[in-house]
C-alpha cells in the first residue's frame, strides 16, 4: 500500500512506516501531522484524485527538524572583479508515516 502526497512545491510517494525529509513545517517535534493524497494504490486497485483522493489521508509524526547539506553560491563575471561567495543550508522536517486512513 502506498500514496503520492503534495507538500512544499513536491511530490513524494510514501508508505506506512517510511521517514520522509520534506520541506520545513510549522509543526512541533512530535505533533502529528495529515496530508491529502494525490493517488492511492493498494495491491489491488488504483485510485487517482482530481486533484485530490475523497476520503483518504496519510497520516504522519514530525519526528525532528534540520538544515541540510551547505551549497555554495558563487557569482563571477569574467574580467570585472566581480567575486560573490554565499553558502546556503536548506531547513527541512522530518516526518515518520504512520498510516494512510480511508483506504
Amino acid at each position: 500500500m502506498f500514496a503520492v502526497i503534495q507538500t512544499g512545491g513536491k511530490q513524494y510517494k510514501v508508505a506506512p512506516g517510511d521517514m520522509v525529509y520534506i520541506e520545513k513545517l510549522n509543526a512541533e517535534q512530535g505533533e502529528a501531522v495529515s496530508f491529502d493524497a494525490l493517488m492511492f494504490s493498494d495491491d489491488e486497485n488504483v485510485k487517482i484524485g482530481t486533484p485530490v483522493v475523497d476520503g483518504v489521508k496519510v497520516e504522519g509524526k514530525v519526528q525532528r527538524h534540520g538544515k541540510g547539506e551547505k551549497i555554495v553560491v558563487y557569482k563571477y563575471k569574467s574580467k570585472k572583479n566581480y567575486r560573490r561567495k554565499n553558502g546556503h543550508r536548506q531547513p527541512f522536517t522530518c516526518v515518520e508515516i504512520i498510516q494512510i486512513t480511508g483506504a
